[in-house]
């Protein structure tokens, strides 16, 4: 997986200044990186009973609904405001760039499920910290949190503090 790393496209500067932007676009067109990274996603999990896995708008839509499909599971997406065309719940949070929100369906998830979280990058965990918030006002048992990328010097870890946390991909700065 280490030589992923060099397949990783950092864009200084996107979307704000001061950001270095991890495209993971670069390595996703590589023949067989998708594949492997999902079959790595899903091997994490794979005894854990999952009943839901929940993939975070954008690029986690990229990999919860293939990691879902393994896992004999379904996928609940979670989108910014206004996407969503039932009622939904909003959990507002805080970026390295600023403020945002997510929403997800109020009926997605019933009491009691088993949900994976997964995503592309964990950086500073706001966005995962909201997800997770989300879940748990909806019943669902958060068995874990999943990402290709972990942007270790941010520490997002410690915004899921009660939540198993796995990366693929870390750096260290």
């Amino acid at each position: 997986m280490d030589d992923f790393k060099s397949l990783i496209r950092h864009v200084p500067d996107f979307p704000k200044k001061g950001i270095l932007f991890y495209d993971i676009t670069t390595l996703l067109k590589q023949k067989g990186a998708l594949k492997e990274v999902t079959e790595r996603l899903v091997d994490l999990y794979r005894d854990r009973a999952i009943d839901l896995v929940v993939g975070i708008e954008s690029r986690g839509f990229i990999f919860a609904p293939t990691v879902a499909c393994e896992l004999g599971a379904g996928f609940v997406p979670v989108r910014k405001p206004g996407k969503l065309p039932a009622e939904a719940i909003v959990e507002t949070y805080d970026l390295e760039y600023g403020q945002d929100s997510l929403e997800v369906h109020r009926d997605a998830i019933r009491e009691g499920q088993r949900v994976l979280l997964v995503d592309d990058l964990l950086a500073t965990g706001g966005t995962a910290a909201a997800t997770v918030q989300l879940i748990r006002r909806l019943g669902g048992q958060v068995m874990g949190a999943v990402f290709l990328v972990e942007l270790e010097f941010l520490n997002g870890r410690s915004r899921l503090p009660d939540v198993e946390v796995r990366s693929l991909l870390q750096y260290q700065e």
